[in-house]
């Protein structure tokens, strides 16, 4: 079974410096048809404006990935970590026990574009952890991880029973995915369009994806996407 999250039909803040779609629930916005997927529990698309960004603020029990799609992000946090995460770059956070950290676009002229993504541990109380991986220069028209439970591949390591893939395609490719029993699926659309097991999807759109032993993604035009594979 195939659900589509619709672009439009997601959560939206606006303020002078920032755009942000929620895909499930977050902060002001609740709507208890969509409060995340499985572990899943945060999909934000976020736009920050030259010189702006978040404040230092607490987390604690939870995986937090952000994903930089265009511009910089700077980051700052209690464990003493200071970095500049640039276009194709991935941050896993591990708040667990409790973490403190700023978010700031750096650049006094460009935007930054990113997905911040969280997933809920296997479990509480883990220490605090902090990492960043490259995601770009691979190849196309192949799914690649970027995050999981053992960090293969050259992905980031999250402390969840969950696969994080990531994609880009060129015109009319098609890659497939097949699902182990009892295993569910997000797909997550960032840039293009493309068909998921024939059904259309643009940049925005999300799908939950459950008893689906096997899906087929084909782009029309270049499309990029995110897809988890969750217990």
């Amino acid at each position: 079974m195939i659900t589509l999250r619709k672009s439009e039909e997601r959560g939206h803040f606006s303020s002078d410096w920032l755009d942000s779609r929620h895909t499930f629930s977050f902060d002001t916005y609740h709507d208890p048809r969509h409060m995340g997927f499985r572990t899943l529990r945060v999909i934000n698309e976020d736009r920050v404006q030259p010189g702006h960004g978040f404040p230092l603020h607490p987390h604690r029990d939870m995986e937090i990935l952000t994903l930089i799609l265009e511009g910089a992000l700077e980051h700052r946090d209690s464990l003493g970590s200071r970095e500049i995460i640039g276009a194709g770059e991935v941050q896993r956070i591990t708040a667990g026990t409790g973490i403190r950290h700023s978010e700031a676009n750096p650049s006094s002229q460009e935007g930054v574009h990113l997905l911040q993504i969280w997933i809920l541990p296997e479990k509480t109380g883990l220490e605090p952890g902090y990492e960043v991986k490259r995601f770009t220069g691979r190849e196309k028209n192949r799914l690649w991880p970027i995050a999981s439970r053992d960090g293969g591949d050259g992905a980031a390591i999250i402390h969840q029973d969950v696969v994080l893939f990531t994609a880009t395609l060129e015109d009319e490719a098609t890659v497939d995915h097949t699902f182990a029993a009892g295993r569910h699926g997000w797909l997550q659309v960032f840039a293009g369009s493309l068909l998921l097991n024939g059904l259309a999807l643009q940049a925005g759109d999300g799908a939950k994806i459950s008893e689906e032993e096997r899906i087929s993604l084909t782009a029309s035009g270049e499309a990029r996407l995110l897809l988890f594979d969750l217990n």
